[in-house]
Order: structure tokens, then sequence, then C-alpha cells
């Protein structure tokens, strides 16, 4: 009876002892009852066969789970669109339109007659109020797949004239040449890296051409003895040109004179703009099609086009993004760098009076996202010895910042104005 009431095995936690834990409980749910349940399981079987203590069950279930989906992480790096952070972050509104689409809504449905509708119409309409050059406009998934279903629409088994300047590599190492000659298209290269005139392409346009193909090197700036061919130039070679704008800046922004917006690209004689909806313009992933009815029509009724076609959830945040007050990134790009360093100083003080000693700095901050490269945007930072890098970036919420000369700088360009109580915090454990 001793040595039965001394057996370690018995004082292995109980299932719904367990299960009521609050960390448990707040794993079971977002991942479900019956995972966690398992989890449990598991982890009293490795106590009862010696492997763990009994203590450590609760933690042992704990650290079987997975993450519970993407974690929020405050963007104190400086950089505006962080491909590595999902690029812009969604507005308010965006947000909201997500939690509401995500049951049954009327995104293919005519509530007043009960029949079909266009899809995603509210979006398609917002984004055509927003750039009334375009006589028509479409979506797709991403920005590559807007320029795939061009090429295929327009140019499979043709040639697509393109500057060799312009084959650019994107993220990841994926490579422009690559992505259109997947399409059955030939590419027509003109021009050298550096150096592409009127006409370069004039000669290589002829009855083959699909259509001529803009490319703004969004990611890389050339500069030296360079010479590049505009949209108007090449809207007088008598064939459609398709400009990838990248960027998705919709119409002009001061801050970003050399940024091609798909307003001023349409005006300038463009047939067709591609662009993304996940950077300048502060949505969520997408491809933007917009340009003559014609051709946005044959994209449109292309049978790959449904196998591009955006989710609901995509075109609820689009609609919200276009029709909603200014985006988190519209923000973080125009933020005035005097009420920057104010926040700065305010945090500094406060870590201060705790006794974590910080710097304010002065900081470069950029556009990121392959999009207005060269721009440099002036702004402030907190400055933090290197070591507050790791325990920042694994603390909950993760803080990332930006390692420069020994120093971390925390730079408050991306960090919303009522988030910075939680960045103090997160200092304050960090130091500990």
């Amino acid at each position: 009876m001793g040595e039965a009431a001394t057996d370690p095995r018995r004082r292995v936690p109980r299932t719904d002892v367990l299960l009521a834990d609050p960390g448990l409980a707040a794993a079971a749910a977002t991942l479900g009852r019956d995972r966690v349940k398992v989890a449990v399981a598991r982890a009293q079987q490795r106590a009862r066969h010696g492997e763990i203590a009994p203590e450590q069950v609760r933690d042992a279930a704990l650290a079987a789970l997975p993450a519970p989906g993407p974690r929020v992480v405050l963007n104190a790096t400086g950089v505006v669109l962080h491909t590595n952070l999902g690029r812009a972050a969604l507005s308010a509104a965006a947000v909201d339109a997500l939690v509401a689409a995500a049951g049954c809504t009327d995104v293919e449905l005519d509530l007043d007659t009960g029949r079909r509708a266009r899809r995603g119409r509210d979006a398609l309409a917002a984004l055509a109020a927003a750039v009334p050059d375009a006589a028509a406009v479409h979506v797709v998934n991403n920005g590559a797949a807007a320029l795939v279903l061009a090429a295929t629409a327009l140019a499979t088994g043709r040639e697509i004239v393109v500057s060799r300047g312009e084959l650019v590599e994107i993220g990841d190492g994926f490579r422009l040449p690559d992505l259109l000659a997947s399409t059955g298209a030939r590419l027509r290269e003109v021009g050298t890296t550096n150096r592409t005139t009127r006409d370069d392409y004039a000669r290589a346009v002829g009855p083959d051409t699909g259509f001529v193909l803009k490319v703004h090197p969004s990611n890389f700036v050339v500069t030296g003895f360079t010479a590049a061919v505009g949209v108007g130039e090449l809207a007088t070679l008598g064939v459609p040109v398709v400009a990838d704008i990248g960027s998705g800046l919709l119409t002009a922004d001061p801050l970003l004179p050399a940024e091609p917006d798909a307003a001023g690209t349409l005006r300038a004689g463009a047939h067709l703009v591609t662009a993304s909806g996940d950077k300048l313009l502060g949505g969520p992933q997408a491809g933007l099609l917009l340009g003559a009815a014609d051709l946005v029509d044959r994209l449109r009724r292309h049978p790959l086009a449904r196998a591009l076609r955006v989710d609901k959830l995509t075109l609820a945040a689009l609609a919200a993004t276009l029709h909603g007050p200014a985006t988190p990134t519209r923000a973080a790009l125009h933020a005035d760098p005097a009420v920057l360093r104010d926040r700065c100083e305010r945090l500094r003080d406060t870590l201060g009076v705790e006794g974590c000693k910080a710097e304010v700095l002065p900081s470069v901050a950029v556009v990121g996202g392959g999009g207005a490269p060269g721009v440099e945007l002036d702004s402030w930072a907190l400055g933090l010895p290197e070591r507050y890098a790791a325990p920042l970036r694994r603390g909950d919420p993760p803080v990332l910042g930006r390692v420069v000369r020994g120093r971390l700088l925390l730079d408050l360009r991306c960090v919303p104005a009522d988030a910075d109580g939680t960045l103090r915090d997160a200092v304050l454990r960090a130091a500990d």
C-alpha cells in the first residue's frame, strides 16, 4: 500500500484537469479539443513510462502542439512592405470585411433578383472607380498570375517583345523570362542590359508579335550610361503594349515620383496594365489587370482565368481597401518624421524610468516589397544593444527590428502609434 501511494504514476494529472488548464484550453480553442486531447494523452503516457516527471506533463503537451497559425509581428524594421512579413498590413476596414466574408456572402449572387451575378462585382467596381482611365478591370490571385494570364491569352505561340534590361528576377529565384516562356510564348529580346531604343523595338515588331512588354524594374536601379523607352513611344508601334508596373500604385504619389502608376501608364498609351494588390495599394495579395475593354474581356474569358481567380476573402478585403480610409501602408509611407522622433523620445523616457537605457537615433526607412527602389524615407528609431534582437524576435508578440553596426534599431515608421505601449512592454521583458 505504501509503495502504491509513492508511485509517481499516481501523480500524473488527470485529463480533465489538464484540459481545463488555461494554456491548453486556449490551444483547444484554435486547434480543436480532440487534437489537444491526443497531445495530453501522449504526455501522460510518457510520464507513466518514466520519460518525464508528472509535473512536466502540461508543458510537454503544449510543446507537442503546433503553433496556432501565423503570429502577429510588430514590424520595426523600417521596411514598409516587408515580403517576409506578408507585405501590406490590411486596414481595419479590410479586416472587418474578411471576417464578414468568412461566412456565406453574396459574392456571386444578386439578392434583388435571386440570380447569379458577376463574381466580385463590388471589388471590380471599386477598382474601376479608382482608375477611371481603365475601360475594364479584372482581378486574379497575384501579380505574376496577371502577367501569365496576359501572356497566355495574347501571345501563346507568338512573340513577346521585351527589353533585355527588363528581364528581371523577382522573389525566391523566379525569373521573368522563365515565367513568360512557360505560357508557350516566345521572347524576342531587344536592346542591351543598359540601353534600349525605340528602333530596337520597331525592328523586332512583326506579324508574330503578340504584344510589347514594358516592365518596371521595381527591385533595382540602373544608373550611368542608360536609355529606356517609355510607354508613350511604345504605343506608336501599332501593337498592344502591356505594362507591368509591379508595385500597384493606382495614381501618382508625389512621395514616389519615379514610381509608375496605373492611371498615368494608361494615359500614356498602355493597352493593358498589370500590378500587385498587396504592395503600394495596401490591400490583399492579388493581381490587378486594367486596360482596354477588348483585351480585358479576352483575359477574363480565357480558360486559365478560372484557375487564377481570387476567393471571396480576397475580393472582400480588396473592395474594403479601395472603398475605405487610408491604409496602414499609406500611413507608414507618409508618416511625419517629427512625430516619429517624438514617439521615440517618449518611449526612451518611459523605458529609462524602468531602468532600461535606450537611444533615439535617426534612421532610414525604405518602401520594400519590390517597390520604389532607391527611395529613402527619413525616420527615427530606438537604439538598443544587439543582444535584445533575439529575445524580442522570440517574444509575445514578436518584435522585428534591424541590426546595424552592433546596435538594434527599432524603427517606428511601420509601428502603429497605438502599439507603442506594446513595444515598450516587449523591450522591458527582453531586458529581464
